[in-house]
């Protein structure tokens, strides 16, 4: 595909959406930060001052448990309640133009580890396998009475992460947000025209090129879409057909397992940094007797630092506008991406 420098715009087949490509802008002169992360000094394994750490009493009073391994809570501060307070009643005026919808939900909060120091890359591949099946299981449970449950981290104080123990949510709700209702219609009106998912197309046509893969195992591809949006964008696919994480058997879940570290090492290796993202789960909707054959499980990664640990990415002027845009190459985030090693560079100094 001989795309070059030239400007462009690139589909997102899951949305709909368009993506402007702006490869010479890399060459424009710089002036801005280039530092290399000087590494992150390993921290406590457990912190008396902690909301998350096993033992301590959080903000409202409730105290951990002593917990070992993944720990799930309901969330003290709750974006989607499960009750509602007062009157909840629908408004739909000015012809439509004004409306509103009551909602109902449940907020938890999921600790990887009880330990402080530790991100998931840092975790042993057995621990990170059993986090994967907490989120199966909770998926499962919430999922038995709502419509979509999404599972997410925040990492990173640049994205907004509130607490630096490495943690995760789930957010349930009786309803489909947006970003699940775009994909969901994308993919339906995919299948219904060509007999299989999107994403599992998509895959085959990644894997006969191989350029945007980044790591890969028997069970699972992780890649830099031909859409990424962020410079150091991922999407993370499971190589069989599993419309929902509770789909997943034990083979899949190991894999996911590996294939989550090595691709978490990458990103920590770039520069040296425990590497801010927002990841989160899609899967086929929940609480519907609909088998959502039209469905790919999968996992997407939203990092965004772009020149270096301390120069991020900016969605701003022409992006909050107009659509968004992105300078480096998705071809050329992959190739860094790759070159990493798979050794965590702090591995060894944090006593795991």
């Amino acid at each position: 595909m001989a795309l070059g420098k030239n400007s462009h715009r690139r589909l997102n087949a899951l949305t709909g959406e368009w993506l402007l490509v702006s490869p010479h802008r890399v060459d424009r002169p710089w002036d801005g930060a280039r530092s290399k992360g000087s590494g992150e000094a390993a921290g406590l394994r457990y912190s008396p001052d902690c909301y998350l750490c096993p033992g301590n009493v959080r903000k409202l009073g409730a105290r951990n448990p002593d917990y070992h391994g993944p720990y799930v809570f309901d969330n003290d501060f709750q974006a989607i309640r499960p009750e509602h307070s007062g009157p909840a009643d629908p408004v739909l005026e000015c012809d439509g133009l004004v409306a509103a919808s009551p909602v109902l939900g449940t907020c938890r909060v999921i600790c990887f580890s009880e330990r402080h120091d530790l991100s998931l890359p840092e975790l042993p591949e057995r621990s990170i396998v059993d986090i994967v099946g907490l989120w199966s299981e909770q998926v499962r449970e919430l999922g038995a009475r709502h419509r979509w449950v999404q599972v997410f981290e925040n990492k990173g104080a640049v994205m907004g992460c509130s607490n630096p123990h490495p943690h995760g949510q789930i957010w349930a709700g009786d309803f489909l947000p947006n970003e699940a209702s775009k994909e969901d219609a994308r993919q339906r009106g995919y299948h219904a025209s060509h007999g299989v998912p999107l994403l599992c197309r998509y895959l085959d046509w990644e894997l006969e090129r191989g350029e945007r893969i980044v790591a890969e195992n028997d069970e699972w591809v992780a890649l830099v879409p031909w859409w990424a949006m962020w410079p150091f964008e991922t999407l993370l696919l499971p190589r069989r057909r599993f419309a929902r994480m509770t789909d997943l058997d034990a083979p899949a879940r190991d894999g996911l397992a590996q294939v989550l570290k090595r691709l978490l090492t990458r990103y920590d290796n770039v520069w040296e940094i425990s590497f801010p993202y927002s990841m989160g789960w899609h899967g086929a909707p929940t609480a519907t007797d609909d088998p959502g054959d039209h469905w790919q499980l999968h996992a997407h990664f939203y990092p965004p630092l772009l020149r270096s640990a301390d120069v991020k990415k900016f969605m701003v002027g022409y992006e909050m506008l107009a659509e968004a845009q992105r300078d480096i190459t998705p071809e050329a985030a992959a190739e860094l991406l790759r070159a990493q090693g798979e050794v965590h560079y702090r591995a060894g100094s944090a006593g795991a």
